[in-house]
């Protein structure tokens, strides 16, 4: 794969620099396109071939990161919906409720209504959290300490009913032991995954759950496996924003010249679980005589 961008691909690469500085104003395809001297359907056809996504669906995601900053700052609904590009009551919520996973009141407030269960158990590769949604597994996450692990799980949801599952999920204690069973070679548990992202992250991530232990892909086929060839980084970038460790095997991605690539928790953790994946080789005869 060539290393230099078309010129084509290097005025797409500017332009959503600049949908990244305007994303609160108003960008219809056709003002777009003439920043770039394409035509709209030219423009749409390339760019979502490039990035993954529509303008429109990134200049969305651009919106939503916005939003969510604004609101965990505790900003008010409507002001973080404007400062974001949201002008309506209409598009916070009915664009930001799938982003969100909830509504944007909610999230300001801490997902208030969202009960997340969680269990902490030590594993041959460090201290895992696994916390769960009525819905299934939102979170399987690596750390060096318990304490920083719950933290971090409390820092995303600072007013919601997080607490330790104990009694009140059962289910979700059998699914960490079946997880850590399955780090030492056992099969891969079944287990309900809720998983909360853009159109174009869920896609990888349900192309990942199909990648058998064991087997690995390039970046490159990654993107050719979920019908994008050409956007290689913004499917490695879909691995790297996985909260689900080993249940969405992103681990099993690696680079084309065989290198491994990144790894959210660490290339260290990656090279041991390929190797604890990778089959026996068969051993060879010596000749007795």
């Amino acid at each position: 794969m060539s290393t230099t961008a078309s010129p084509t691909a290097e005025r797409l690469i500017a332009l959503a620099r600049y949908i990244q500085t305007h994303a609160s104003s108003t960008l219809t395809l056709k003002i777009l396109a003439a920043r770039v001297h394409l035509s709209p359907s030219h423009l749409q056809r390339r760019f979502t071939t490039l990035f993954g996504v529509s303008p429109k669906a990134y200049q969305t995601a651009i919106r939503l990161t916005r939003l969510k900053s604004s609101l965990r700052a505790g900003t008010p609904v409507l002001a973080a919906g404007l400062n974001s590009g949201l002008h309506s009551t209409s598009q916070l919520h009915t664009r930001t409720v799938q982003g969100l996973g909830m509504t944007p009141s909610d999230y300001r407030r801490g997902a208030h209504t969202l009960a997340i269960r969680y269990v902490v158990r030590q594993t041959p590769l460090g201290w895992l959290l696994m916390a769960a949604t009525d819905r299934g597994v939102c979170a399987a996450q690596f750390g060096g300490s318990k304490r920083a692990l719950v933290q971090q799980l409390r820092d995303e949801f600072p007013n919601a009913t997080v607490s330790s599952a104990a009694a009140h999920n059962p289910s979700l204690d059998a699914w960490c032991a079946a997880l850590i069973k399955h780090l030492a070679g056992g099969p891969r548990p079944t287990v309900p995954l809720d998983l909360r992202g853009t159109a174009f992250q869920m896609r990888v991530w349900q192309f990942l759950t199909r990648i058998p232990r064991g087997q690995t892909i390039t970046y490159q086929a990654l993107a050719r496996g979920i019908g994008k060839p050409a956007a290689v980084r913004a499917a490695a970038s879909a691995c790297g924003a996985n909260s689900i460790a080993i249940l969405v095997p992103c681990h099993r991605v690696i680079r084309g010249d065989g290198s491994l690539g990144g790894y959210r928790w660490g290339l260290d953790k990656k090279r041991l679980l390929l190797a604890q994946e990778r089959p026996p080789q068969p051993k060879v005869r010596q000749d007795s005589r």
